[in-house]
């Protein structure tokens, strides 16, 4: 079994395992107690937080320990703007960020603040420019996470760190992704991260606050964590956590390279080994182990299914693998294919071997899922032309009404048009995406009784 996940969660490192061990006898004591075993207890607490510290690049005093990253994230995003409520309370955040940022900024925006979205490019970057026309005077907070999580694309964060501090408003940096990599650019105020990314326990949340940045903890209070992060601290995770944070960053730069060699193997060969498949996310700045790609005509959660049985465990942003429905806010925000979506993130220690065996393993599976959807072959003869036609995919999931597109468009003569009509959300983002990919015009939306009508120009 290879398991291609570690973005989503990265398998224990032997570091963590045994750090974990050795302060369950130690570490189970109330470290604000001052006898014996209390005392011994909060040492435990005081190496981790500094060795934490070390590693985010904060002082020791800055740093508390959270129940999650997602936690660490909601506890930044809520002492910030509380801190700062006489500035205003807007949020500015990017369109790309984790989830649990989006839903901070929507419980801001339902208890009568606002945000703005800052979009991002192709590659799935902000332009640190269009982040800064977004800061305004009544800004309280922006976020910006310093990689993304499916796609593995690295935003400018030290440029819009600086930006920031021009307009004197406090950045909060998601490093879940990143921080087993390597320390964040300076200049942000407030960062937090997740223990299970970089092989700790799950269960253990960093949140960093800078000296000087006004923070106001919300909830009852509590005397542990400095008021922000209250309840009994996990002292045995937390130890397994910064033991492990520590040895991941040693082992950083020689595994980086490894890994980066067997993704860049993985985006070469992917689109010449399968037909019809979109690569995203930056090609250079990016996380070395992660990559991701779309693939045409492909349902992405039978796909996933296909590779668990063929022994890789593999994630997706597409709509398919959700029970929302609606495609990957990531994936959307790009303007990329969204169907057929795969995830391959490499816990260190993958092997040039399991590698090759998920390539050679991959294009039939493709083939095999396409098959049974009935996709239209790669070298198919296209029928006579005919007249502009009408392609009726309500009711229908992804990747279907694609499928059906690319089955008739060659039945319309050129200039021609084919008129989907679909009610699946994924069809906004994966018609025009196909239409990019297949060099065909995408004409635009027009309303229809049902669903929305997608206009398509036949070119070639």
């Amino acid at each position: 079994m290879s398991y291609f996940d570690a973005a989503s969660s990265a398998p224990l490192h032997p570091v963590a395992r045994q750090a974990l061990l050795a302060s369950l006898d130690e570490g189970w004591a109330d470290p604000a107690r001052l006898y014996r075993e209390g005392r011994r207890a909060g040492m435990l607490l005081d190496a981790a937080r500094e060795a934490a510290a070390e590693a985010v690049g904060c002082r020791p005093d800055e740093l508390v320990f959270t129940s999650s990253g997602t936690r660490a994230v909601h506890s930044a995003v809520s002492g910030a703007l509380s801190g700062r409520r006489r500035v205003g309370r807007h949020l500015v955040l990017s369109a790309v960020e984790h989830s649990s940022v989006l839903h901070a900024a929507a419980a801001l925006e339902a208890d009568g603040g606002s945000f703005t979205e800052v979009p991002v490019e192709r590659t799935g970057a902000v332009d640190p420019s269009e982040f800064g026309r977004a800061l305004r005077a009544d800004t309280a907070l922006a976020c910006l996470q310093s990689a993304n999580h499916e796609v593995g694309t690295e935003q400018p964060v030290a440029r819009v760190a600086e930006l920031c501090a021009t307009a004197g408003v406090p950045l909060l940096v998601d490093a879940a992704q990143s921080l087993g990599w390597g320390a964040v650019p300076g200049g942000w105020s407030l960062l937090t991260a997740s223990a299970h990314k970089w092989g700790g326990p799950a269960g253990v949340g960093l949140l960093a606050v800078r000296k000087g940045v006004r923070f106001a903890p919300q909830g009852p209070a509590d005397e542990r964590e400095s008021g922000r992060a209250p309840g009994f601290e996990n002292i045995p995770a937390i130890v397994a956590a910064a033991a492990s944070l520590r040895a991941v960053r040693a082992e950083a730069e020689a595994e980086a390279a490894r890994l980066r060699a067997l993704v860049d193997r993985v985006r070469a060969e992917v689109p010449r080994l399968v037909p019809d498949v979109e690569v995203v996310g930056d090609p250079a700045r990016r996380l070395p182990h992660l990559v991701t790609f779309s693939c045409l005509y492909v349902d992405g959660e039978t796909l996933l299914h296909e590779l668990d049985r063929a022994d890789f465990s593999v994630s997706s942003g597409s709509s398919c693998t959700s029970s929302t429905l609606t495609p990957s806010h990531v994936l959307k925000a790009m303007g990329v294919l969204t169907e057929g979506n795969v995830r391959v993130s490499l816990p260190a220690g993958t092997t040039g071997a399991e590698v090759d065996r998920f390539l050679e393993v991959l294009p039939g599976v493709v083939a095999e899922v396409r098959e049974r959807l009935g996709a239209p072959a790669a070298a198919a003869p296209s029928p006579a032309p005919r007249a502009s036609l009408v392609v009726d995919s309500l009711g229908r999931r992804c990747p279907i009404p694609v499928i059906e597109l690319a089955k008739v468009i060659g039945e319309v003569p050129v200039g021609s048009t084919v008129t989907v009509l679909a009610d699946d959300e994924a069809a906004r983002l994966d018609i025009p995406a196909w239409c990019e990919m297949r060099e065909q015009e995408y004409v635009g939306e027009e309303p229809a009784d049902r669903g929305t009508a997608y206009v398509v120009r036949r070119l070639t």
